[in-house]
């Protein structure tokens, strides 16, 4: 059918026909040497009508058959029907679970569509029969037989690549948009392409409750010129149950289709603008593929790491630009701006040109301003002159950022005790050794400071990386002198101090007993039993 008002027009006297649906937008790219190939089925067991059969299936099976030359890549899996929704499914038994869905309301009737990657599914099985199966509608389209808008269906797109094939641009717009007499125009621009040549243009889409019997303007074109690939599918009748892969007529009320637009584009071109429209059936476009040899790079960016420059108020930006959902090479000194708080505080170019599938590393120090609150927003952007402006045509202009919130702990290393004095330790067993308790030095050290977090190590070189602190007690020091190297830092802090401190081991007096036991004579007052010695003639 569709329109109502050839199945009851009565119906128009009383009730507006409300449309609820989502707009037909750009989903994914694939670029390289690439083409698409689509398989699928209905579930209806005959066209749709008024006074129809109101049964229908739920399961259906189609075949992929890619040629050795074929190499798979990718497939995603679209399936669609009256009612509010069935999201769960089995492909070849497999569970596949709806990871984005689509809604649409006409005249307060319900539709759906829902998406899944089945890449994983379809590369594992390779060539072969598909089974769709758990898709039941049974319970739901006898509210909708009487109209005529009973319907169910699946359709897996697979991407593939072949040596042959020039380098393309696949773009996969979805949605679940209608068209039929009260919004007879659905309009689709691509952008942002860069035209090599017409070789292999190509245009196909997924639409669903399409009638053969109804041919009211039911066109394609693309820039304004009218498509068709007849007698599968006349100028005036683009929705008609046909499925251009396998030229097959019987796939009723969904249209698997594609054209050929090899002399409808030019080479140069920078957008191609896509019409559907409809007169009078009810039409729910699921999705379009487009496929146009273009040559145009991707530029991407991504912070990897940001570092304090201690002591100076600055940072340093590790980051990458990437070329990969490309067809080009991104030029070199392609321009980077460097933002904190959506304030220029840097810029910076590519330095080589950066082939397809590649990217180029790169570090820039920046000056936090003063009065830059903590923390900050810190925005890097790839193809962008500093004012917003890029300068190299891509692919898509809308991921050319990256931004993360950065704090700032402490730009300051700590101030702690450069000069401690040597730590004594008597050596109690005369061994030549003895145990350092560490942790007693760390206000001394810090200087009275209770977040300055102290760490002893053997090296200024593990010092400064802060590795391997040694333990407490510490007692592999050599015998009588030994340094260890301390390093003061702030927790959450990159800024860090280091200072030495040197350990001394002292023998602890040898105490020999005398021979004789010593003896004075009482002689200043005899007979008193007391007389005074002098300890310190005693060695």
């Amino acid at each position: 059918m569709k329109i109502l008002m050839k199945a009851i027009p009565i119906l128009l006297l009383f009730f507006p026909i409300l449309v609820f649906s989502q707009p037909i937008e750009l989903f994914a790219q694939y670029n390289g040497q690439f083409d698409y190939v689509a398989f699928g089925n209905t579930l209806n067991m005959q066209e749709n009508g008024g006074g129809g059969s109101c049964d229908i299936f739920t399961q259906s099976s189609a075949d992929l058959n890619l040629l050795p030359s074929q190499n798979f890549v990718a497939a995603v899996m679209y399936w669609s029907g009256s009612g509010t929704g069935d999201f769960d499914v089995k492909l070849n038994g497999i569970d596949v679970s709806a990871e984005r869905t689509f809604s649409e309301n006409f005249n307060a009737l319900d539709y759906f569509s829902a998406y899944a990657d089945v890449s994983t599914i379809v590369g594992n099985n390779g060539n072969g029969t598909f089974t769709l199966s758990e898709l039941d509608l049974t319970a739901v389209i006898p509210a909708y037989c009487p109209l005529g808008t009973n319907y169910g269906g699946w359709t897996i797109i697979v991407i593939y690549q072949e040596d042959t094939l020039p380098l393309n641009q696949i773009s996969l717009f979805d949605g679940f948009e209608a068209v039929w007499s009260g919004n007879n125009t659905l309009t689709i621009i691509l952008n942002n392409i860069d035209v090599l040549s017409d070789e292999l243009a190509k245009i196909g889409f997924l639409a669903w409750e399409g009638d053969s019997g109804i041919a009211v303007n039911e066109t394609l074109q693309i820039n304004g010129n009218l498509i068709s690939n007849p007698p599968l599918n006349p100028e005036d009748n683009a929705f008609n149950g046909t499925n251009s892969f396998t030229n097959s007529n019987d796939l009723y009320n969904m249209d698997l289709d594609f054209y050929d637009i090899e002399n409808v584009i030019d080479p140069g071109d920078t957008s191609v603008t896509i019409d559907l429209t409809s007169g009078q059936d009810l039409v729910i476009v699921n999705n379009i593929i487009t496929i146009i040899n273009s040559e145009i790079p991707d530029a991407t960016i991504a912070i990897d790491n940001v570092e304090v420059e201690c002591g100076l108020n600055e940072i340093n930006v590790d980051y990458t630009v990437f070329n990969v959902n490309s067809t080009a090479t991104l030029p070199g000194t392609t321009p980077i701006a460097f933002y904190m708080n959506d304030v220029l505080v840097g810029q910076a170019l590519t330095i080589n040109d950066i082939l397809v599938g590649d990217s180029e590393s790169g570090m820039k120090t920046l000056v936090i301003p003063v009065g830059t609150p903590n923390p900050f927003d810190l925005k890097l952007v790839v193809d962008d002159n500093g004012a917003g402006v890029g300068t190299v045509n891509e692919t898509d202009e809308s991921n050319n950022e990256d931004e993360i919130e950065f704090f700032v702990v402490d730009i300051n290393p700590p101030l702690i005790n450069l000069n401690p004095l040597p730590t004594i330790v008597c050596d109690d067993d005369n061994d030549g050794f003895a145990e350092f308790e560490l942790e007693d030095f760390d206000l001394d050290i810090a200087l009275g400071d209770p977040l300055i977090i102290l760490t002893f190590h053997d090296s200024q070189l593990n010092a400064d990386n802060g590795v391997l602190p040694l333990s407490s007690p510490y007692a592999n020091n050599v015998a009588f002198n030994d340094v260890v190297y301390v390093r003061a830092e702030f927790a959450n802090s990159t800024c860090f101090s280091t200072t030495i401190l040197e350990l001394q081991v002292r023998n602890s007096p040898l105490v020999v007993a005398p021979a004789d036991p010593l003896r004075l004579c009482d002689i200043n007052n005899p007979g008193d039993g007391i007389e005074v010695f002098d300890l310190s003639e005693v060695e």
